[in-house]
């Protein structure tokens, strides 16, 4: 049996500063397949973003990984040499960053700039270089893509923008995209032409795709699973219809409620009450515990895992549905 595309055990990484040491991701473990799509949600703060900056090295000082492993096609990553991790971030590992306009070089043109990303490979002179980064754009359905390869990034609206990002992190066939928020600041009818592309590029190509987000009626329509991050601490996971449907955790039912969805007509949003407490001042057992309506002092614990490998949570009190 081949390894998944890429195992997460036990990562931690931390951010040592002045006033103490800041846990932003504590023990979080997951499997990925190849052509699977997983959903990372939570609130600002949750570890979302650091997670994905962690799988490809992106991280500064005084940030760094502490305990953990990071295995991707059966190479471990934790501790790789820098060099040997060029190697593989662009070409095998892409990113998609949340906002485009602020990793575009505005003085270079798309197609100097997708050259560029070509060309830190090797292996293909101008001409090929920029034939592979016309089919990228026009993949992503950018029309008459040879003439928009002369373009400025100011030239392009955001979705547009935000197409290009893409079409950089597909040039080089990765296995593994993980795009952190990539629609945030996006209309909603251009976010869904967006999720739209990703699913049927996941489906058509292989690619394994990691999606950060904080809205979880995008990760509904576009995950195949779903972890549930809280404080840097995995709350929930399990296939996305199964968690949404019948949530274990407290805080997942919290995120669920928020939704204007669930609100009836003129009824007020629900709202999780308090606010995430400073991440140098996690409360002791379970993170969500001073939030929660159903903690007591046993929360004061690490909680339980209940479930099982296929839908399961970290709490002392899960809700209905569970074992």
């Amino acid at each position: 049996m081949k390894p998944a595309l890429l195992q997460v055990r036990d990562l931690c990484t931390h951010f040592e500063t002045r006033t103490g040491t800041i846990k932003a991701v504590d023990g979080v473990s997951f499997t990925l397949e190849r052509g699977e799509i997983l959903g990372l949600v939570g609130e600002s703060g949750s570890g979302k973003s650091v997670t994905g900056f962690s799988l490809i090295g992106l991280l500064d000082p005084p940030g760094r990984i502490s305990g953990g492993s990071i295995t991707f096609q059966g190479q471990e990553l934790v501790g790789l040499p820098q060099a040997d991790m060029r190697k593989l971030r662009g070409k095998r590992i892409a990113m998609i960053f949340q906002d485009p306009a602020a990793t575009l070089n505005p003085v270079l043109t798309i197609g100097q700039q997708m050259m560029m990303a070509v060309q830190a490979h090797g292996g293909m002179g101008q001409g090929a270089a920029l034939a592979l980064a016309e089919r990228s754009l026009t993949r992503v359905g950018i029309p008459d893509a040879a003439t928009r390869l002369k373009a400025y990034p100011h030239e392009f609206s955001g979705g547009m923008r935000q197409r290009v990002a893409i079409a950089i992190a597909l040039l080089h066939g990765p296995e593994l995209i993980i795009a952190d928020e990539p629609t945030t600041a996006l209309d909603v009818s251009i976010q869904a032409q967006i999720l739209a592309e990703m699913k049927t590029l996941s489906q058509e190509s292989g690619t394994a795709l990691i999606w950060i987000s904080h809205d979880l009626a995008i990760v509904s329509s576009l995950a195949d699973r779903v972890i549930v991050l809280y404080l840097g601490r995995v709350m929930e996971f399990g296939l996305v219809a199964d968690v949404l449907r019948a949530p274990l955790h407290p805080y997942t039912r919290g995120l669920l409620d928020s939704l204007p969805a669930m609100a009836d007509p003129g009824q007020k949003l629900r709202q999780i009450p308090g606010s995430t407490p400073s991440p140098l001042h996690v409360p002791p057992g379970c993170p969500f515990a001073p939030r929660c309506g159903h903690a007591d002092d046993r929360c004061r614990s690490d909680p339980p895992p209940v479930g099982d490998h296929l839908h399961g949570a970290f709490c002392h009190y899960p809700l209905a549905g569970s074992t």
